[in-house]
């Protein structure tokens, strides 16, 4: 299935070859990563006011207002546009697997307002429902799709979504991300150090009704 997605290191050293980023083509049956990126993408289109503080929000399908975010809440809003509600997801596992979680908040249950709104528990939740990945410094290992966390100076944990588009230098992928500017598309995958790499594909059995 990811044979498609692998020639992203192809499309970088033989088509991005000029200065504007250019997106790779990919195969029918990789469809969803090619949807998810596009809905990160569509995501930097919206100005967005970085702001973590908590807010009690609805569940299922709550969400802050869009004029405010975080990292998580990109990945949240990205995977919402393909029917993917990561905020019941989380909370469901996080019911099933508390103690697996981190406990540096002082919680003694599950909160829906606040979990999925956290990296630490987005790459908990990713290792059990998805795929966690070799984090290494070779471009090509990360795909289109793929979610990247990252530890910035002050110990702040980040994260942020692969695109198929190239960097201007054709050596590797783009980067959507929230640090802080609101989302936005860079060249920043080797930035700071990598933390985990997984791979979260959308199951037909987590898509939200209409």
């Amino acid at each position: 299935m990811r044979t498609a997605l692998s020639q992203l290191a192809v499309c970088c050293a033989a088509v991005c070859c000029v200065a504007a980023p250019v997106v790779a083509q990919l195969a029918p049956e990789d469809d969803w990563a090619d949807r998810l990126v596009d809905a990160a993408i569509e995501r930097t289109e919206h100005q967005v006011r970085y702001d973590g503080s908590y807010l009690l929000i609805d569940y299922p399908a709550g969400d802050v207002p869009d004029s405010v975010g975080v990292c998580t809440d990109l990945i949240v809003r990205a995977y919402r546009a393909l029917g993917v509600d990561l905020q019941q997801e989380v909370h469901e596992d996080m019911i099933d697997n508390f103690s697996e979680y981190p406990d540096i908040w002082g919680q003694t249950a599950p909160d829906p307002s606040i979990d999925h709104r956290r990296v630490l528990n987005l790459q908990v939740f990713f290792r059990h429902r998805g795929e966690e990945l070799a984090v290494t410094d070779a471009a090509a290992d990360y795909q289109p799709g793929d979610l990247i966390t990252w530890m910035l100076p002050g110990n702040l944990p980040h994260i942020g979504i692969v695109t198929n588009r190239c960097s201007p230098d054709a050596k590797r992928p783009m980067i959507v991300h929230n640090i802080g500017r609101g989302p936005e598309i860079e060249d920043s995958l080797f930035d700071y150090p990598i933390t985990g790499h997984y791979r979260f594909e959308v199951p037909p059995s987590l898509m939200l009704s209409d």
